[in-house]
């Protein structure tokens, strides 16, 4: 085969290659599958009952191969007295897949009765997945809040430095179901009011963020976190700063919790001083 046919041959080899190549990198990738919402429990042990100046229970888990964007929680009144209560959950944007566990809160003045229940998880890719339910909200007669004691804390004024470990732990115990308990590092100068201090405040450093326990009326718990700490305990953890970035001065420690009727406990404020 003489050099000039061989040079064709080839030049034609490499052109069909091309192709293919070309058409494989043209063809549509593989569909993205929508999320998928699993094992959802409505209510606690999946009784599908809310607490009006409380909160409606939900766990679930989700898994979204295309990221999840926002997961959105919408209850409608049936009989049309109230309005629409409507609770977005963007905190696990980014994931493709969490154990759903959040409480959806119920306002006082919300009209008793059947409710409509959507659950909405939308991915990055713009997939949808949606479940309904119908759930009732009822009031509650229940006005005793959840006992807080605290066994081991910082002593009055403690210093600390950079690197060093926070730790705080008691027990939380309460007559009829917990529900929330949260235990927070407050920056004395930012003036926020206890009912103010929540997992979602930009100015807070969660050391600890639960609504597993161990068992429905006690826990006992521990929470701690190292000053300069990148990362806080949150559920999930979420990047400190801005806001919330350490600073020297004056912090207390506040412990709170809520139980299944919407009464809260609060601990007193427990004062150290960090230098980072």
């Amino acid at each position: 085969m003489n050099r000039k046919l061989k040079f064709l041959l080839l030049s034609a080899v490499l052109a069909s290659m091309a192709f293919v190549s070309s058409c494989q990198k043209d063809e549509d990738p593989a569909p993205i599958a929508k999320p998928e919402i699993n094992n959802l429990e409505i209510g606690y042990d999946n009784d599908k009952i809310g607490t009006i100046g409380g909160d409606l229970h939900l766990d679930a888990e989700i898994v979204a191969e295309g990221k999840i964007a926002v997961i959105e929680v919408e209850l409608h009144d049936e009989a049309g007295m109230g309005d629409d209560i409507v609770a977005l959950f963007t905190e696990f944007a980014g994931l493709k897949n969490t154990d759903f566990h959040e409480h959806v809160e119920i306002p006082e003045g919300t009209p008793a009765g059947e409710y409509h229940f959507h659950m909405m998880v939308i991915d990055q890719e713009g997939n949808t997945t949606e479940v309904e339910d119908e759930v009732m909200l009822e009031e509650s007669n229940d006005t005793e809040a959840p006992v807080i004691t605290i066994s081991s804390a910082p002593s009055d004024g403690q210093h600390f430095d950079s690197g060093e470990t926070i730790t705080i732990s008691g027990n939380v115990s309460d007559n009829d179901h917990l529900d929330g308990l949260l235990v927070a590092l407050v920056y004395e100068d930012d003036n926020i009011a206890d009912a103010e201090v929540t997992a979602a405040h930009s100015s807070v450093i969660v050391m600890l963020h639960t609504h597993d326990f161990d068992s429905e009326t006690s826990h006992n718990f521990t929470a701690s976190i190292d000053v300069g700490a990148a990362m806080d305990n949150n559920d999930p953890p979420a990047a400190i700063g801005g806001d919330n970035a350490w600073k020297d001065g004056e912090y207390y420690i506040l412990v709170k919790s809520t139980d299944h009727d919407g009464n809260w406990g609060y601990s007193n404020h427990f004062h150290i001083d960090i230098h980072n």
